[in-house]
């Protein structure tokens, strides 16, 4: 008779437990958020003034402040520009007073919620603390997040805005949840006008995730318009302001012909071109209201389209490239509102360099991780779809609009959270097979 083998565990490779460690150490969640904190108030010692796109909004700002209404530079009603980002920080600046000191500490608010959010949806969409620490702390340092935390722009306040929704979403239990979620996607509408159509987009994921999907439909069909009618219901009171202010029904902006035709027409690049001839000859005509102005800037530019069509395709690689390859545009403001920008101009173009190639890397590893999650979802047996997808969703938004419309750098901005979630995700996956080929 043989003598049996008694066989012990072999111990954790020092891999494995390094990750166990990076996943399990509350002092290493500790340090994350110490990184992303200080990196972000660091910032906000530089002096930068609110320039071009930032000064209106600032402006504007200040204006409904002081109850003087939402006013363009000639003292009058406009709805140029959505209203929503104006309206948060007047409520601030009503509050604690307007400076670019509580216009930065306004958007540290919003950028640690970013973070909050990113650390909560990198739990839930893949299961794992890990890769959700691992996409925070990518997120920490990713310079252009940081460099837009003293700006008077959109992108910090609306992105919190859009997580918030999406979370309120994937994690509700009650329809109270959904009310929450609709007026959340509601304010964002009145930041960028678009976002409603990641209402559907959210449903049709949570549709398509599991099984039995046509017994589950009327139920979702019926959330998804809950949510959708709250957010429409939120904007109404915007709308009736137009109505009454402008003498027309405008559900949010009257920019958004303006904005087709700066990127349809004969001259277009796929970038943001508002002074194309076209463009400038059209702000030039005598007897145009605010509204019929965008409105036959819209009739130029869906006529340009139909009129060719070839030239329209053959602008979509552009539009996608100037979405998609450039970033750290945040520099911009630096450059025309940074009173030490000049002194300092190599340090800030080195920056710039270095963030580029950071977001090469965070934009291949978000590319790699989606065929990475199929190949792994197939040996699992699980569904394709799943809350994974939702990063991708998210990136796809910004994709549509801009083939429609131009491609501008800003606009992915929104999207990079979810990205560093995604390859978090992937740097810990990666990393756990070769611990488990070590072991």
């Amino acid at each position: 008779m043989s003598a049996q083998v008694i066989r012990f565990p072999s111990p954790p490779s020092p891999l494995a437990q390094r990750l166990e460690w990076f996943g399990t150490e509350r002092s290493v969640l500790l340090a994350i958020w110490a990184l992303y904190f200080a990196l972000r108030v660091a910032v906000l010692m530089i002096d930068v003034a609110p320039t071009s796109d930032a000064e209106w909004y600032y402006i504007r700002a200040v204006s409904l402040a002081a109850g003087n209404g939402y006013l363009d530079n000639a003292s009058q009603p406009t709805a140029f520009w959505p209203p929503g980002w104006p309206i948060a920080l007047s409520l601030v600046f009503a509050q604690f007073g307007a400076s670019t000191v509580v216009l930065g500490l306004f958007n540290l608010v919003s950028a640690m919620l970013i973070g909050l959010l990113t650390l909560a949806l990198g739990r839930r969409l893949f299961g794992s603390e890990a890769a959700a620490r691992a996409g925070l702390l990518l997120l920490a340092v990713y310079p252009n997040a940081i460099g837009y935390v003293p700006l008077a722009l959109t992108e910090v306040f609306y992105t919190m805005l859009l997580m918030a929704g999406c979370w309120a979403i994937v994690t509700r239990t009650n329809r109270w949840q959904l009310v929450g979620a609709g007026l959340i996607f509601g304010f964002a509408t009145l930041v960028k006008a678009q976002t409603v159509v990641v209402i559907p987009l959210l449903f049709a994921i949570e549709w398509l995730r599991q099984r039995q999907i046509w017994q589950r439909f009327p139920r979702l069909f019926g959330e998804g318009l809950l949510v959708l009618g709250v957010a429409m219901l939120t904007v109404l009171p915007w709308s009736i302001r137009n109505h009454a202010q402008l003498d027309h029904w405008v559900m949010i902006s009257t920019n958004g012909g303006y904005t087709l035709l700066t990127g349809n027409h004969d001259t277009a690049t796929g970038d943001y071109t508002p002074d194309a001839p076209v463009v400038q000859e059209l702000m030039a005509r005598p007897g145009l209201d605010e509204v019929s102005r965008d409105a036959e800037a819209k009739r130029l530019g869906l006529e340009w389209i139909e009129q060719n069509p070839d030239k329209f395709l053959a602008l979509a690689p552009k539009k996608l490239m100037r979405l998609w390859l450039p970033d750290g545009e945040a520099e911009w403001a630096y450059q025309g509102g940074a009173p030490g920008y000049e002194r300092f101009e190599a340090v800030y173009r080195a920056v710039r360099y270095a963030n580029q190639a950071y977001y090469a890397v965070l934009m291949l590893a978000f590319a790699l991780a989606f065929f990475v999650m199929l190949v792994k979802r197939h040996r699992d047996g699980q569904r394709w779809i799943g809350w994974w997808l939702l990063p991708y969703g998210i990136a796809l938004y910004p994709t549509l609009i801009c083939v429609v419309f131009s491609g501008q750098s800003r606009f992915h901005y929104p999207v990079m959270p979810f990205v560093c979630i995604t390859a978090g995700w992937l740097i810990v996956h990666l990393l756990n097979r070769r611990a488990d080929r070590a072991g």
